[in-house]
């Protein structure tokens, strides 16, 4: 089912940003981002894009806690965030793996880490090494737990982070620039990873790229960034259903939005 057409489940916003300023080194330091408004419904695949230095990666750290704004609210799940969110599972460029773990054991890092998890993962090890080869299975990488992260590729060890961003069924997912480091073609192969994980798993992605076709392919929405200090300039509702296939980036109405969408951050630029 095409989940943008799914109102009724996507009635209810996972995540609310309202009219947020956040300055960085002080009085006298860097405003990121002012009069920051955003909303991304349960369910709801976003991609943020925009210039460099716009804010993108300040408004992960805002809607996961890691940083609290000096102005305006961000809520998720209906709670004011004010502290750390512990719904909330992250995949970064870098995978940081623990080299001296085994793939498993990285994956289930997390569990050790969460409150609620760490008492559970004790008394029922077996049914969480389970989830986890399930989720090893679910991105192509089954039989692979045993291995350490040298011996992946660095497309297999993005994989293993995503299954490790998911292990204690996060209700958000926040995913800044997590393909950026990856080949051509392997970044297309997780593409189409990430988009069966959201149609598969009950979880709202928010996804900071600068890889416009990334976006357009994987979103119900694409929110546009201003020039530091970041505001969102316009949101796109994605109009191709779903499931959608890679040969839709050669279709002319895909395209024609990915040059919308570069156009408006040149734009974007050019006013800074």
């Amino acid at each position: 089912m095409d989940k943008v057409g799914n109102n009724e489940a996507m009635s209810e916003h996972l995540v609310t940003i309202e009219n947020v300023d956040m300055r960085y080194g002080g009085v006298d330091g860097t405003l990121a981002v002012s009069g920051l408004d955003m909303k991304v419904r349960r369910g709801e695949f976003a991609a943020v894009v925009g210039p460099s230095g716009c804010g993108k990666s300040t408004l992960m750290k805002l809607v996961t806690g890691l940083h609290i704004p000096q102005a305006g609210v961000v809520s998720v799940a209906g709670s004011r965030v004010t502290k750390p969110v512990s719904i909330v599972g992250m995949a970064f460029q870098n995978p940081t793996m623990l080299p001296w773990r085994t793939t498993l054991d990285n994956i289930l890092l997390p569990l050790e880490i969460v409150e609620k998890h760490r008492r559970r993962l004790r008394a029922h090890k077996k049914e969480y090494i389970e989830k986890a080869e399930a989720l090893l299975a679910t991105v192509g990488l089954a039989g692979f737990g045993s291995k350490y992260p040298w011996q992946l590729s660095g497309g297999m060890q993005q994989r293993a982070n995503l299954c490790r961003a998911l292990i204690h069924e996060p209700e958000l997912l926040m995913l800044d620039e997590p393909f950026g480091a990856l080949d051509a073609f392997t970044r297309e192969e997780l593409w189409q990873v990430i988009r069966d994980l959201h149609a598969s798993q009950d979880v709202t992605i928010v996804l900071v790229t600068h890889d416009l076709r990334e976006a357009v392919f994987l979103a119900d929405t694409v929110h546009v960034m201003s020039a530091r200090p970041g505001r969102i300039l316009d949101v796109h509702d994605i109009p191709f259903p779903r499931p959608r296939e890679l040969g839709i980036m050669y279709v002319p109405e895909f395209n024609d939005l990915v040059q919308r969408l570069r156009e408006e951050i040149a734009d974007a630029r050019a006013v800074a």
